[in-house]
């Protein structure tokens, strides 16, 4: 661990991190070895917490372990999950326990461990505002600091050459089913939230499940372990038209290696909306594990004759829905393919209906005028995870989990957080700290020019020519 530049009120930062999730935990990490680099970190929660909702026992993680926050740019920082498992005086447990997926929680205490022990992290920090001083040539960060309930107790301001914004998801609540939330009664929740209301939803006499991705699989699996045989009366329904796996062959993988983001950022505007569309099952899929561990709770339930009180509907909507009384909540529902409609009464409702980026309009609105966008209205976002501003800002912006529409599907995936992190980290500071390889998938993605890249060693004896015309 290094020591933390001594920093002067007025005299501008390196680097400005706005948010404290994965991602900008492992800027923090990778960064925290680079003596000559004043970082610090703002957060506005209290603590880091990962989806504390959805910490469900047993759930695992969707990559191995060596995706943790550091591993794939440096495997011999102090803050590798492997690190985290010697401070517990865990690794001959870990390792007889053969895990390459871990559980949810235990990459949260991962987490937690890495946040706990860094310097620069500004946790009940709310930064309100960022703007661009041409005098100075440096960003102005305005924040709150928070009391214990919440509250702005003190107000500051912060300069910074750069800024990495790492503010992540949100949940996300579909136009038909807000007027449920918003209303008092009958428990609708958002997974998110689903262990703070477990207790009432479980109690509740029939429990629908919305939503069709793994979050939905991993509620509905809980909840029908926790419903009595035979009298389970749960719903589980969902827009996809099947309660599909998430694709997790080798070759399919490589879609979130730094080769198929570089390709994925060279495409033409369209062409990688039209992608982003087609490619769901790369990462809103369900664990085929999960599938399988759904298919024989339900499986055992059958051994005494008759069928669990639990349906299926994949290629569902909800069209409306609407409370009865204080105790029910009625949903109406269409089926995409069929064409047919019908109502659903229920006593509960877990929204699994997935996350949005947050909006970065509030804290960057002072810097509206030096961004540039796509035909979309979006950020336009360079390879190196910057905003493309105007070129009288002499200051970067880097965004973390903000960058779906111009780098793909791995813009999310834990999987390049640390690759992510070194790529910011190299192009900050100039120095390229942490090499990172030039050649990650064994797929080719698009037709390159001049020849295909084979090793020298493997050259040897073959005579490669090159197609007349261009075939």
């Amino acid at each position: 661990m290094s020591n933390p530049p001594r920093h002067e009120p007025d005299s501008p930062r390196d680097l400005v991190g706005i948010g404290i999730g994965p991602c900008n935990l492992s800027l923090a990490a990778l960064a925290d070895p680079l003596a000559e680099l004043d970082a610090v970190f703002y957060e506005q929660r209290p603590g880091f917490d990962w989806h504390p909702g959805l910490l469900i026992e047993g759930a695992t993680i969707q990559v191995p372990f060596l995706a943790d926050l550091v591993t794939l740019a440096d495997p011999t920082s102090p803050w590798s999950f492997l690190s985290f498992l010697r401070s517990r005086e865990r690794l001959f447990p870990f390792y007889f326990a053969e895990r390459f997926h871990i559980q949810r929680a235990e990459y949260d205490a991962y987490c937690r461990w890495v946040a706990q022990s860094l310097p620069g992290l500004r946790f009940r920090h709310q930064v309100d505002s960022v703007r661009w001083n041409p005098e100075r040539d440096v960003f102005e960060v305005d924040f709150a600091q928070l009391d214990a309930e919440g509250e702005a107790e003190a107000l500051g301001r912060t300069y910074t050459r750069n800024i990495v914004l790492g503010v992540g998801t949100a949940p996300h609540v579909p136009d038909a089913l807000k007027p449920l939330v918003d209303a008092p009664g009958v428990p609708v929740v958002h997974a998110a939230d689903y262990l703070d209301h477990r207790a009432a939803v479980l109690a509740a006499d029939h429990v629908t499940v919305v939503g069709s991705g793994q979050s939905g699989a991993e509620v509905f699996l809980d909840l029908l372990r926790h419903r009595p045989a035979g009298r389970e009366q749960l719903h589980w329904i969902g827009r996809s038209e099947a309660f599909a796996p998430m694709e997790y062959s080798k070759l399919g993988l490589e879609h979130f290696t730094p080769d198929y983001t570089r390709y994925f950022h060279a495409l033409a505007e369209p062409v990688r909306d039209r992608l982003i569309a087609a490619q769901w099952q790369l990462h809103k899929g369900i664990d085929a594990g999960t599938l399988a561990a759904i298919h024989d709770e339900l499986y055992r339930r059958t051994l005494h004759g008759g069928w669990p009180d639990a349906v299926l509907t994949p290629g569902v909507r909800v069209r409306t829905a609407g409370r009865i009384a204080t105790t029910q909540v009625e949903l109406h529902l269409e089926h995409l393919q069929q064409g047919t409609r019908t109502r659903l009464t229920t006593g509960a409702v877990v929204l699994a209906t997935g996350y949005r980026e947050r909006p970065l309009d509030r804290i960057l609105a002072g810097l509206d005028p030096y961004i540039r966008r796509d035909s979309s209205e979006r950020p336009r976002i360079d390879e190196e995870f910057r905003l493309v501003l105007d070129p009288s800002v002499t200051g970067s912006v880097y965004v973390q989990n903000a960058e779906l529409h111009t780098h793909g599907v791995g813009a999310p995936d834990l999987g390049l957080a640390a690759w992510r992190s070194a790529t910011i980290l190299n192009s900050l500071t100039g120095k390229n700290p942490y090499p990172l390889a030039e050649r990650t998938a064994f797929t080719t993605f698009g037709l390159q020019e001049g020849l295909p890249r084979v090793p020298l060693a493997r050259q040897a004896g073959r005579q490669l020519t090159p197609l007349a015309d261009g075939r």
